[in-house]
């Protein structure tokens, strides 16, 4: 089985600025691997302790020092990696990254099993590429996934949340599957995985090596735009109140509240 796992480097701090186009400034932040992929990272890793013949190849896009969260990837267990990596890629909203991701692994993979995401990015909480993936592809999906359960019969059953609860679903292969936070904990690199990583060649490849045009990436592949981005202003405010009784503190709250 051939696994795909799509990974994002994020800023890992509060001290956002923003650029003349409202999209985040990535340059001198620290960064770190999105919560949300290290838990589709474990998904994969558990899947490849059950069956050796699983191949997982991770990729992530953006700037080249992108290549850590590959490296970090592959010190837990992933097979290998590279970075999609281009100036033009700057300011892709949803549309212009799956776009991308599609053709990263259509040109530089083949065809894959299973491809596995968080099911959004904490410096966006869009929620959409995953999604827009499997249609570009062509690939079932199943979102807000906790967890594999089984393969058989080039099936694939998982245990995912929903407003109502937790549910069973079965998708058919290839399929697309992003990942909400599991019951189970994650991973810890070894040694020997630290090493691994460190001796890893992680290729980077440009658009032209993934066969798109300027028109189809970064701001000019995106018809969306953010119009206004702002910090929401933080209000620190309330009163505490000690009724005796619950008579009271119904009382209390009918006074209080707009009905």
């Amino acid at each position: 089985m051939k696994i795909v796992l799509c990974i994002k480097q994020v800023p890992d701090t509060s001290d956002i600025k923003w650029t003349e186009n409202n999209t985040i400034q990535r340059e001198g932040l620290e960064s770190i691997m999105n919560t949300f992929d290290t838990y589709g990272l474990e998904a994969a890793l558990r899947i490849k302790n059950e069956d050796n013949d699983v191949q997982i190849s991770a990729i992530t896009m953006g700037p080249p020092q992108a290549e850590n969260v590959i490296r970090e990837a592959i010190a837990l267990g992933v097979d290998n990696g590279f970075v999609i990596t281009d100036k033009k890629f700057a300011g892709a909203d949803t549309i212009a990254t799956s776009t991308t991701l599609a053709a990263a692994v259509q040109n530089k993979i083949g065809n894959a099993d299973l491809i596995i995401c968080g099911q959004y990015a904490i410096d966006g909480d869009t929620a959409q590429t995953p999604a827009m993936l499997a249609q570009k592809l062509g690939y079932s999906q199943v979102t807000y996934v906790r967890e594999i359960v089984d393969f058989k019969n080039n099936i694939v059953t998982a245990k995912r949340e929903t407003e109502d609860g937790i549910e069973i679903v079965n998708a058919e292969l290839p399929c697309v599957i992003s990942f909400i936070k599991p019951d189970y904990p994650l991973s810890r690199p070894l040694i020997n995985g630290f090493k691994t990583a460190q001796m890893a060649e992680i290729p980077c490849y440009s658009m032209e090596d993934i066969g798109l045009s300027a028109e189809v990436v970064g701001i000019k592949g995106s018809p969306t735009y953010v119009s206004k981005a702002f910090r929401p202003e933080q209000k620190h405010c309330g009163q505490k109140f000690k009724p005796e009784t619950v008579k009271d503190a119904v009382n209390i709250i009918m006074e209080n509240i707009n009905v």
